[in-house]
């Protein structure tokens, strides 16, 4: 069965506002407490049983995200890291808009902000791809014996290259809309 939601700017309004309270908690919290807090709460929501396939299906769209978050080669830009760890916090907040305990649905409103924020940040996550290719690629091609601060510059400079053309992708996203969805 497919289920399709439409959002109106009232609907929208709602996650803004929650996620606008995540990101004034992301500022005085610490980033290691909220990515650890999110680990626990996605090892315990993959424990659950049983697992809606709603929920099941996001999983590794948030467990990417964190990845992001974590590496530290690549070095995701100070906005899109605020809004990820809102992300996080909005999701790891068993009381939010639909509290996580009601069976089924309980878990609805934050698929529906993991759904929101990938097609918000889906320009941040095809650099993330990119650059991840672009690693193994490199690590594969120059396994044994290759100087270290060589492959320090070429990965920092295509890390570069990639944000550049993310951040570009994003502003004329934004220019074109008006707006962002959520933020």
């Amino acid at each position: 069965m497919r289920l399709t939601l439409e959002l109106s700017d009232r609907d929208l309004n709602f996650f803004r506002q929650a996620l606008g309270k995540a990101r004034k908690a992301v500022r005085h919290a610490d980033e290691a407490d909220i990515v650890e807090a999110i680990d626990d709460v996605l090892s315990e929501i993959k424990e659950a049983d049983p697992l809606p396939d709603f929920v099941a299906r996001r999983i590794p769209q948030l467990e990417t995200m964190i990845q992001m978050l974590k590496d530290d080669e690549w070095r995701l830009p100070k906005d899109e890291r605020e809004r990820l760890l809102s992300t996080f916090v909005y999701f790891g907040d068993p009381e939010d808009i639909v509290p996580d305990h009601i069976p089924v649905i309980g878990y609805l409103d934050d698929v529906i902000i993991i759904e929101l924020v990938v097609l918000e940040m889906h320009h941040v996550r095809e650099a993330y791809d990119d650059f991840c290719e672009f690693r193994y690629s490199y690590d594969q091609r120059f396994s044994t014996g290759h100087d270290a601060a060589v492959r320090s510059d070429r990965i920092d400079r295509k890390r570069q290259q990639l944000q550049q053309r993310m951040t570009r992708r994003l502003q004329k996203d934004r220019k074109s809309s008006g707006t962002s969805v959520l933020w």
